[in-house]
């Protein structure tokens, strides 16, 4: 079981979403506008935000980055329609996961324990060092150059999955099936988040640091010293 924090503007579809939620054992708690749900997600810290809206709504990506400003908690965004475009402007505002209506309740339901995984999940005690990256599982602390990173939880999730591979490149579908947990996600949803991390890491990709795209094959994470001695003998 579970704490949930539901915000939807629709009434029966708020109603519909709970229902599922609560007979799956969660604790859902709901809130029907963002602005309500900020006190609530800093009062009573919930463990996943499901959050209704219209991916194609710009207004909706800024409701979910206040969310994501004030909660580390799993985001959720069950969005009015599935075009990958809206789908991809969620991501990059912070969600973890997106779920297009109509939904199935099984779907809802294998979202929300996917997402309780990858947060509850004990990790391994020892910090992963990569150059000037300090990634901390237990404590879910990731830290570059002295500076905290704030990431969401799969963010962080995708972080420590290449710092624990350093120096070895890993296929976008293998990070689908090992850090999302699915080979039916969009691939693109991969270069979104190293998107993100990217800028957070203080890099792009034209000028990376840690972060390296190998055009046709995926990315691998190395520190700064090694780039710089592969970029002499290349």
């Amino acid at each position: 079981m579970a704490r949930l924090l539901v915000i939807h503007q629709d009434i029966d579809a708020r109603a519909s979403l709970i229902h599922r939620l609560t007979d799956a054992g969660h604790t859902v708690r709901s809130v029907p506008r963002v602005r309500e749900a900020l006190d609530e997600l800093v009062s009573n810290p919930p463990d996943v935000v499901v959050i209704g809206f219209d991916a194609t709504d710009e207004e909706s990506v800024e409701a979910l980055e206040a969310v994501r400003r004030v909660t580390s908690a799993a985001v959720l965004a069950v969005t009015g329609r599935g075009d990958e475009a809206g789908a991809t402007r969620l991501l990059r505002g912070g969600a973890d996961s997106v779920l297009p209506r109509p939904w199935a309740a099984p779907l809802l339901l294998a979202r929300v324990r996917a997402l309780l995984r990858r947060t509850r999940t004990v990790p391994a005690p020892d910090a992963v060092v990569v150059g000037g990256l300090r990634v901390e599982p237990r404590r879910r602390v990731a830290v570059v150059d002295g500076r905290p990173l704030c990431l969401t939880p799969r963010e962080f999730e995708l972080l420590l999955y290449l710092a624990r591979r350093p120096r070895q490149v890993v296929a976008r579908r293998t990070i689908l099936a090992e850090v999302w947990e699915s080979a039916y996600v969009d691939p693109q949803t991969v270069d979104v988040h190293l998107s993100c991390l990217r800028r957070k890491l203080g890099e792009s990709a034209s000028r990376p640091r840690y972060l390296w795209t190998v055009r046709g094959v995926g990315v691998r994470l190395e520190p700064p010293e090694d780039d710089a001695l592969a970029l002499g003998t290349s």
